[in-house]
């Protein structure tokens, strides 16, 4: 099988960096999209296997980033085969604080990044995948279902990505482009550590019958299944992958 054109946002960390690793180690071309943080993703390019790799910066806040971070990739990749819609902010905003103007800026950039950031890239991305056929892969949350009462944007954001994939799944099939979602719930990186030292550390852990969080490479593997051949059946589909923690209807 030739080597895909892949492009992950938000890479350079967390979750998108380990994406970027699974689909580097199956063989692929990967763009590690990061907003601010240059040498990590730098580091991460360097620390895939095979070559060909490029970090590309662009903020996904700004409408006017994402034609062009979707042409850097096609230009330094050959063109765009998988899009993995990584990138994302959480943002706290409880609405009984009594600042609206504070609680509206966070609302604004949760979405714009989480929601508008997704579309706006997977816009240009579609335009290079059709006649082509493709996989858009959504990182969404298990928040869209159970309520982020102290980040509601955040909630509302993931929540509207899962409609916007399931909605595109249904618009993209006849061209060969199929859209999937995972939905993880805590996951191990970084920031989650962070939470990990809070007293309710505990209780996060508690959430799930495992007692653990999520590895970053249990997500990126399922990235990698809905991108191969065999998943294409698929599409529309929203993976749960919050090790029980949450049980949805």
């Amino acid at each position: 099988m030739s080597r895909r054109a892949v492009l992950v946002t938000g890479a350079s960390r967390g979750i998108g960096r380990a994406t970027a690793q699974a689909f580097a180690t199956a063989g692929d071309l990967v763009a590690v999209n990061y907003r601010h943080s240059a040498g990590e993703a730098e580091e991460v390019v360097q620390s895939l296997p095979g070559s060909g790799h490029v970090s590309i910066q662009a903020d996904l806040a700004d409408p006017e980033a994402a034609k062009p971070l979707v042409d850097a990739t096609v230009k330094a990749l050959g063109g765009l085969d998988v899009l993995v819609n990584n990138a994302g902010i959480s943002l706290l905003h409880d609405i009984t604080d009594g600042d609206f103007e504070a609680w509206r800026k966070a609302w604004d950039r949760t979405l714009a990044v989480n929601l508008s950031g997704p579309a706006f890239v997977t816009y240009w991305a579609v335009q290079q995948m059709l006649g082509r056929g493709g996989r858009i892969i959504n990182v969404s949350s298990r928040g869209a279902f159970r309520g982020e009462p102290d980040q509601p944007a955040y909630g509302a954001s993931k929540a509207g990505l899962n409609a916007f994939g399931q909605s595109l799944a249904r618009a993209l099939g006849s061209h060969g482009i199929a859209v999937m979602t995972i939905a993880p719930g805590w996951v191990a990186t970084d920031m989650s550590q962070e939470a990990l030292k809070r007293p309710e550390g505990a209780e996060i852990l508690s959430q799930s019958p495992f007692g653990r969080m999520a590895r970053p490479e249990e997500v990126a593997a399922a990235a990698v299944f809905f991108a191969s051949p065999e998943a294409e059946f698929t599409s529309g589909a929203v993976l749960d992958l919050n090790g029980a923690s949450y049980l949805r209807t």
